[in-house]
């Protein structure tokens, strides 16, 4: 049986409507398009079998393959919702809104069921940040966060709480994906000096910090973001402050930590200083990937010893991206990046193309692990808007844009569960010869005089080309002192091209005599200390005259002093040369 063609849902001031994926790419007539600028938002369940939106008037819920209208809530201001993942549960967020007397709000988050259309229960929920729930996979947990407290319920029963956390200020926490047990991560801030911290708990045993699974501390953390693999065996813990106290970066400080359930935990060492980018983990949940450092940025896949496995080298990435399948991985440069996306086999590290999306402000891949979509939206970007459908091997297969004035401001494809969609070969023949669409850069300008000579080039930093990070007498990866060896010396290497740099700036060839007169000098003993010290002061007066010539043929004025100087050059050329023939 032939797998089924993803839709690709779209949003904008042309409506809310439905594509047909690759290779069709038309619009599904099916689904009846909703014309007008009032659809704020939309959602697919997680098996993709279900489609809900808001128009403005109300919150429908359609099945995609019939595209008959399951329910429908009088919902007018809904401006987020969301499916839990068995979509029993569908969640509506509202802005929310105080009384004219002041008084409490109504609750502004609702739980509706999607089986029977009844109203489960309404939540006052004031920010927009950490809006929805979080259920477990099997949907027998359900969490929200409420005033230092984690609130769980089971089995969607909203009318008691099962299970309560308290930990003192917590703000963020996720729940493991997967099957039983349920694990939650969970995130407190430092304060008073005291550091900040993750701790990872199976539910129900919440009994304090001695029946955690694991415990991670930390300072230097403003907001964290934490990342489950799929296999819920561990947690990477991105860890930012606002602002970098050195002054080495405009985005702040970051550190990337590593929590295991087993209990173990580590700071992942990066062998490029500045910012972390991007980390996600790999679909075999036995790698992840990391985008680091000032720019052009490095990119590696470590192992879970936190080992470097393979380096991508250097290049202008600020993002990764695994297909759904974890065959192929994506290298992007999106935001004040070009737009370039260099395309990896991920079992052999080979590079499969090199396409350019320029203006991207959205990337996905399909579920067939083919195909990827990128996006210029709205408010991101208020013109060119449109999208793109790609080849993962660099053709472009479809391609459209908005009419003039008009804005795109959501496209989303169709998710499917795992296993729909099977692994398929990685092939490699379109590699260079990927057509491209992309306008021509504009060549940089040349004055008329260097017009007919050869092009320089003028690199501000050297790239480094990409390299397997295990050793070659085995598969081991390199050990922690061998990175921070490997670390120093690109230090000490940067360094040394930035006083190359500055000396090519400043100094200026020496004049043939000086030159002469330097080589000269370490084969000249007289044998009298006196007479080499004569010697050596000639030579320096010599040099200072030479940095004034210098100076004087660039324009700068002299003084009448540094002017008598130069005139007396001849005269100690000559006392030199007497000097240097008496020896």
């Amino acid at each position: 049986m032939a797998p089924p063609t993803p839709l690709l849902a779209v949003r904008g001031s042309e409506g809310l409507y439905m594509v047909n994926g690759p290779p069709l790419f038309t619009e599904n007539t099916a689904f009846q398009r909703e014309s007008g600028k009032n659809s704020k938002v939309f959602a697919f369940s997680k098996d993709g079998s279900l489609f809900a939106w808001c128009n403005g008037e109300q919150v429908n819920i359609v099945n995609v393959t019939s595209h008959e209208v399951l329910r429908s809530f009088d919902q007018p201001k809904t401006v987020c919702l969301e499916f839990s993942p068995k979509s029993n549960v569908l969640v509506t967020w509202q802005p929310y809104t105080t009384s004219k007397d002041g008084g409490a709000g109504v609750p502004n988050l609702q739980l509706f069921d999607v089986n029977t259309g009844k109203f489960l229960k309404s939540f006052i929920q004031k920010k927009m940040q950490n809006w929805c729930p979080c259920w477990s996979d099997d949907e027998s947990i359900c969490a929200r966060s409420v005033n230092n407290e984690l609130h769980f319920f089971e089995n969607n029963n909203f009318s008691t709480i099962a299970n309560k956390l308290h930990l003192q200020k917590v703000t963020d926490f996720v729940i493991s994906p997967g099957d039983q047990p349920t694990k939650v991560a969970v995130y407190v801030p430092g304060s008073k000096g005291a550091p900040s911290f993750v701790r990872l708990y199976q539910y129900p045993n919440f009994g304090g910090p001695q029946s955690a699974l694991a415990n991670k501390s930390f300072f230097k953390a403003d907001k964290v973001t934490m990342l489950w693999n799929s296999k819920a065996t561990a947690v990477l813990v991105i860890a930012s402050t606002e602002v970098d106290k050195t002054g080495a970066s405009y985005y702040g400080e970051q550190n990337l930590h590593y929590i295991a359930t087993n209990g173990e935990s580590a700071v992942v060492q990066l062998p490029k200083n500045g910012p972390i980018y991007d980390a996600t983990w790999s679909p075999n949940s036995t790698e992840f990937c990391v985008v680091y450092g000032f720019m052009p940025a490095k990119a590696t896949i470590f192992n879970l010893k936190c080992d470097p496995v393979f380096d991508f080298g250097t290049g202008p990435h600020n993002a990764a991206y695994y297909s759904p399948q974890g065959h192929i991985l994506v290298l992007a440069g999106f935001g004040n990046l070009n737009g370039q996306l260099d395309v990896w086999d991920v079992k052999n590290y080979k590079l499969i193309s090199k396409p350019q999306a320029s203006d991207s402000t959205y990337f996905a891949w399909c579920p067939d692990g083919e195909h990827i979509v990128t996006a210029t939206c709205s408010p991101r970007l208020r013109v060119g808007n449109g999208y793109k459908i790609w080849h993962y091997t660099g053709p472009v297969l479809y391609k459209y844009e908005v009419q003039q004035n008009a804005e795109l401001w959501q496209v989303a494809w169709q998710p499917f569960l795992d296993g729909v969609f099977p692994a398929k070969a990685v092939t490699y023949a379109v590699l260079s010869k990927a057509p491209n669409d992309e306008p021509k850069a504009a060549q940089a300008y040349r004055p008329p005089a260097l017009r007919n000579k050869p092009v320089t080039s003028s690199k501000l930093h050297e790239d480094e080309p990409p390299q397997n990070m295990r050793s070659k007498n085995g598969d081991k990866p390199l050990s922690k002192t061998a990175l921070k060896n490997q670390r120093k010396h690109e230090a000490k290497k940067v360094a040394k091209q930035e006083a190359r740099a500055e000396g090519s700036q400043e100094v200026t060839p020496a004049s043939p005599v000086q030159n002469a007169s330097q080589n000269a000098a370490p084969s000249i003993t007289s044998g009298d200390p006196e007479v080499d010290k004569k010697i050596k002061n000639l030579k320096k007066k010599l040099k200072a005259i030479e940095q004034l010539k210098d100076q004087a043929a660039t324009g700068k004025q002299l003084e009448k002093n540094q002017l008598e100087k130069i005139q007396k050059e001849a005269a100690l050329l000559k006392e030199l040369e007497e000097l240097e023939l008496g020896v």
